[in-house]
Parts: structure tokens; C-alpha cells; sequence
């Protein structure tokens, strides 16, 4: 098996009250390990098993649907784990700080303009903030499609996402996304955030 489920670092009820542990159950050892298992079926005994997901993703024009649906899902999810913790929320500081300052005006304003990537993104997506060309940009991209792709409208590298397809949040949000959304900015983890931030630049 070329690619493996990660383990969630923190536990099922970590970011109670504003993810409920069941949906956090459900969403890692179900959807994520699906997403996982079915890119390692779709890329058995091919060149793709030695790749790094980063390497599949950026050529994924040339490859099936099972590949992007799965490899997409797969990495998104990987990231989407690490950017919330236990007690987050808050402002970032220093470099992310002043860089979201020059990109949106203030937190809010990036607030505000994220929140809308996800909200406008009909069906099931994904709301990013990304480094592109060394600039900050919302964007939002449909299905398990991300910004690291060869076929995204905006390309970059995500440093924050949040997931608002309806398994994220509808058992106790239903279908309040903009609820789930406001609430997502109070399990964010500002300091891996900021080490993405670091990496991208």
C-alpha cells in the first residue's frame, strides 16, 4: 500500500462544542480512510505508487477519475486535520500575521472573504487560503479538487482548508453551513497554519 491513512492527533471530541465527536469518528475512520483505500486500489501497480501525493496531484490531468476524486481527498483531508486543534482559534501572529494584513486589510476581512469561498461553492468543496506566486489568495475548488492540481483555476499551495461538504459538518450543523463555517475559526491551529505559511514562502 503506497499511501496510509494518518492517525487524527488529537482525540474524536477535541474540538467540542464546535465539532461534534461523532462527526469526527465518522468523517477520519470512515470517509478519509475511504479516500485513502481507494487511491491505493486506483494507483495499484502503477508508476504512482512511488510518487509522492504532491507529484500526483500536480500532473493529475493525465490520470483517471479515481485518482483525482481519491488522491485529492486524500491529501485534502490530511491537511484539513492539522490546521484545527484542541483550544485553537485566536489571531495569528508574525508573519502570517502581517501577511494577512497586506492580502485582506485585517483577520476579519479574510474571515469574511473565506467564509464566502465556502459558502458560494455550490454542492460539495473545499475553501482555501493559499500561497500563490508568494501571495496570500482565498479560493475555493469543487469536490475533493485542490489548488496543488494541474487542472485548479487558481494554483498554490494550501495552507489553510476547510472541508464543507456536508459530511463535515451536517449532523449538527444540518444545513447551517454558515454556522459550521463560523464556527470552524474557533478549533484553528494558528501555529501550524503559520508553519505551512513558512514552508510555502
Amino acid at each position: 500500500m503506497a499511501f496510509e491513512l494518518p492517525a487524527l492527533p488529537y482525540a474524536f471530541d477535541a474540538l467540542e462544542p464546535h465539532i461534534d465527536a461523532l462527526t469526527m469518528e465518522i468523517h477520519h475512520d470512515r470517509h478519509h480512510k475511504a479516500y485513502t483505500d481507494n487511491l491505493n486500489k486506483a494507483i495499484a501497480g502503477t508508476a504512482l505508487e512511488s510518487m509522492t501525493i504532491e507529484n500526483i496531484l500536480a500532473e493529475i490531468s493525465k490520470h483517471p477519475a479515481g485518482v483525482r476524486n481519491n488522491g485529492g481527498g486524500f491529501y485534502n483531508h490530511n491537511l484539513f486535520w492539522t490546521v484545527m486543534k484542541k483550544n485553537g482559534g485566536g489571531a495569528p501572529t508574525g508573519a502570517l500575521a502581517a501577511a494577512i494584513d497586506k492580502a485582506f486589510g485585517s483577520l476579519d476581512k479574510l474571515k469574511e472573504q473565506f467564509n464566502n469561498a465556502g459558502a458560494t461553492r455550490f454542492g460539495s468543496g473545499w475553501a482555501w487560503l493559499i500561497v500563490s506566486e508568494g501571495n496570500l489568495v482565498v479560493t475555493s475548488t469543487p469536490n475533493q479538487d485542490n489548488t496543488l492540481m494541474d487542472i485548479a483555476e487558481v494554483k498554490g499551495k494550501p495552507i489553510l482548508g476547510m472541508d464543507v461538504w456536508e459530511h463535515a459538518y451536517y449532523l449538527k450543523y444540518q444545513n447551517k453551513r454558515p454556522d459550521y463555517m463560523n464556527a470552524f475559526w474557533n478549533v484553528i491551529n494558528w501555529d501550524q497554519v503559520a508553519a505551512y505559511y513558512d514552508q510555502a514562502k
